[in-house]
């Protein structure tokens, strides 16, 4: 016998292929008696629902794409496990894009890949440009992901970074620390998550009469171990050393944990270490780090949604939602947890 199909399930019940059907697709006008009777045909022939029929009839692939900067960056990574995973819970399936923060791939990612094999796309941009959205074929769902100056040009998920940054900062002149350095830090330059926790990190500072000397707002060429390992092992070498460094993520953390061993600083002994993202490292790391932990899942959650929404609505269906999602500060052994 070859695959199943609905008529056989209608047969085997003893119902139309219509009701079937609705059972299928959980109407609510059916008895629990032949909802039953159905669901043990399904069973018994091993029937399988035809997702990608089904979803051509409606005129959609099934599928929509996340695109990220760089996967080798573990919050990118973690964060794309729960897009995936959400979803796959929604009856879709994700096409995963690294861009490199190229601007011809992110643009790429808005006009669909100029190919129909998309629903919708969540994008994560680091060189997207106000113009690309201003024209763009707006029947393609589309949601940015992270803080990008983009404002009202698509629906938008992202944790407050300036709040973030402050109550990390916080936690660190608390702990009775005042020369604290950022690394990654960048008051002037394009990349807004950087600008916009550097800017809560001296809000923090000036609200306790603490300075920010220049020399402490240390920039990186990329968010990696090695960058951290770098900035820490210079900040390390000014006539009038830092007591606490906030690195702008996980990985300028690691790393810069990393050198300081190596250079024989303790930390958080002679200094504190804070970074951002919780990815899965900081916590088996030595000393663990405390770090500001975005919540992956509900942005995730969020993104998922609101695309499916618009997919659903069969066009823009009103005006772009801009939404902040919820963030932790985690207090590990780096800064006395």
């Amino acid at each position: 016998m070859g695959r199943p199909r609905i008529k056989d399930v209608a047969e085997y019940a003893g119902v139309s292929a219509k009701t079937v059907s609705n059972v299928l697709n959980d109407y609510e006008h059916v008895s629990e008696r032949t909802r039953a009777a159905v669901r043990e045909a399904i069973d018994a022939l091993g029937y399988r629902v035809n997702i990608a029929g089904r979803q051509l009839r409606r005129g959609r692939t099934g599928m929509i794409a996340l695109a990220v900067p760089d996967l080798d960056v573990a919050y990118f990574a973690e964060l794309a496990r729960h897009v995936m995973a959400e979803t796959e819970r929604r009856g879709s399936t994700t096409l995963l894009v690294e861009t490199g923060g190229r601007h011809e791939k992110e643009l790429a990612a808005v006009r669909g890949f100029d190919a129909q094999f998309t629903d919708g796309v969540i994008l994560s941009p680091l060189a997207l440009l106000p113009r690309d959205l201003a024209d763009r074929d707006t029947r393609l769902p589309l949601v940015l992901l992270g803080e990008c100056n983009l404002p009202g040009s698509a629906d938008h998920v992202a944790i407050d970074n300036v709040t973030a940054a402050r109550e990390a900062t916080e936690h660190l002149l608390a702990r009775g620390r005042r020369r604290i350095a950022v690394i990654g830090g960048d008051l002037h330059g394009s990349r807004n998550t950087s600008r916009l926790r550097t800017v809560g990190h001296q809000e923090a500072l000036a609200a306790a009469g603490v300075a920010l000397p220049d020399e402490l707002v240390l920039p990186v060429p990329a968010f990696r171990w090695a960058d951290g390992a770098a900035a820490a092992r210079a900040l390390m070498r000014l006539p009038k050393r830092p007591d606490a460094m906030l690195c702008l993520n996980d990985h300028l953390a690691l790393g810069a944990v990393r050198a300081l061993h190596e250079d024989g600083w303790s930390v958080p002994e002679d200094l504190d270490v804070v970074g951002f993202d919780d990815i899965e490292a900081t916590r088996f790391s030595i000393p663990t780090i405390t770090t500001v932990a975005p919540d992956k899942r509900g942005i995730a959650r969020r993104a998922v949604e609101l695309l499916l929404d618009r997919i659903d609505a069969g066009g823009p269906g009103g005006p772009a939602v801009d939404e902040t999602a919820g963030h932790r500060l985690i207090v590990r052994e780096s800064s006395g947890g």
